[in-house]
């Protein structure tokens, strides 16, 4: 029992290390006009590095593992799309539920991303801090440094849309703690069943609803904002806190 505890602490850590993203509500003094899009923009700089960098690559070679190059780029293609058609049938229909809140529809949309980006994550924490506990404590601090900004996308549209920090930390945690639901699956059904293919193929999905959200939802509501310099570096700090935590954690 021991050796499963602190495998769930460290995936536990990693993904509540998301509840970090609701401290830009709390910045009262900035005025919504500045902090909506530059965060928006942040958000998108870390939601398609993490795309880029680590959800495509670690796909392909998952899918890879069991076919040749030429039908692993297919099925990461067709995982992809699945996964932009599957955000943007979701985002559809919480528009029809909340049509005239846009800014909470993307919050809504971003917590659904997320979960399918940190399930997958929890299952390989925990997975990995099983059998060696020193990369299981890395990758938890690697995991829980990214998380930081994925609350960020969740918790500041979500609190503009409502004026309710009760509701953003509530959605930012439901984000975070679904890297525990990954644990408690991997330990209960899916750590003698899960495939290579299988967990490529969500990584896959997951960063196809990152693309529809940042390219159809943060980018263009970040931009619907006036935008200066000061706001669009916040793009490529996104992307380049994303690289070093990928690169050098």
């Amino acid at each position: 029992m021991n050796s499963i505890l602190f495998p769930c602490f460290l995936t536990t850590f990693a993904g509540l290390s998301t509840m970090f993203g609701v401290i830009p509500i709390y910045w009262s003094k900035y005025q919504e006009g500045k902090i909506i899009p530059s965060c928006l923009l942040f958000a998108a700089g870390v939601m398609l590095t993490i795309s880029f960098s680590s959800l495509i690559p670690e796909s392909f070679f998952l899918i890879f593992e069991t076919n040749m190059w030429f039908p692993s780029l297919l099925w990461l293609g067709i995982f992809i799309v699945l996964g932009i058609l599957f955000s943007s049938k979701i985002s559809q229909k919480i528009e029809e539920k909340i049509s005239s809140n846009y800014l909470y529809r993307l919050g809504l949309v971003s917590v659904i991303a997320l979960m399918f980006h940190n399930i997958p994550e929890g299952i390989t924490t925990f997975l990995s801090s099983s059998h060696d506990l020193s990369l299981g404590i890395s990758l938890s601090l690697g995991i829980a440094l990214h998380n930081i900004p994925e609350g960020i996308s969740v918790a500041v549209p979500i609190y503009y849309a409502t004026k309710s920090k009760r509701k953003a930390v509530f959605f930012t945690f439901i984000s975070g703690f679904s890297e525990t639901l990954g644990a408690i699956l991997a330990y209960l059904f899916l750590s003698p069943v899960m495939t290579s293919f299988v967990l490529g193929a969500i990584l896959a999905v997951a960063a196809g609803i990152m693309f529809h959200i940042s390219f159809y939802e943060l980018l263009p509501t970040a931009f619907s904002y006036p935008i200066t310099r000061k706001k669009l570096l916040c793009f490529f700090v996104g992307v380049i806190l994303m690289l070093f935590c990928h690169f050098f954690i």
